[in-house]
């Protein structure tokens, strides 16, 4: 694995659409992709390949904040999604690029998660930790059936 590189693997108890839909809508991920300790805001999300999308995190307790977005670079509903990610602050240089492939299995959907270009400035471990954070408040948002 190159060392600016994560990946994660997850099982989530709910189907690929639901998954897909979490990456895609501006309210889930303000919920879902903040890492503890951290609120994030969704400014722009044009989700169709091309569109650009924009986020940023403020840290609760010490209320600093960064922003960042990027651009979609491939969506095939249900299956996978690629985009880039850039920060605003320019100490945190790179264009990241994420690919999530989604596949149904037979309790859900079988996530995999490969995120590329990590700044040299951020730890690739803190990156991970962040990233299983998000990932255990995506399950909690789309692995419940609640009727209505």
């Amino acid at each position: 694995m190159a060392s600016n590189t994560v990946r994660l693997h997850r099982v989530l108890r709910a189907p690929p659409e639901r998954v897909y839909r979490a990456f895609l809508d501006p309210h889930a991920m303000a919920k879902w992709l903040p890492p503890h300790g951290f609120t994030g805001q969704v400014h722009r999300m044009d989700a169709e390949v091309g569109g650009e999308w924009r986020m940023s995190f403020t840290n609760f307790s010490g209320r600093g904040s960064h922003s960042f977005g990027g651009k979609y670079l491939e969506l095939v509903p249900g299956e996978k999604l690629r985009y880039s990610s850039v920060f605003d602050d320019p100490n945190l240089r790179g264009e990241m690029m994420t690919t999530v492939t989604l596949k149904k299995v037979l309790v859900g959907t079988e996530m995999n998660v490969v995120q590329e270009g990590i700044p040299e400035v951020i730890p690739v471990e803190a990156c991970y930790l962040g990233w299983q954070e998000s990932l255990t408040l995506l399950a909690q948002l789309v692995e419940p059936e609640i009727p209505g």
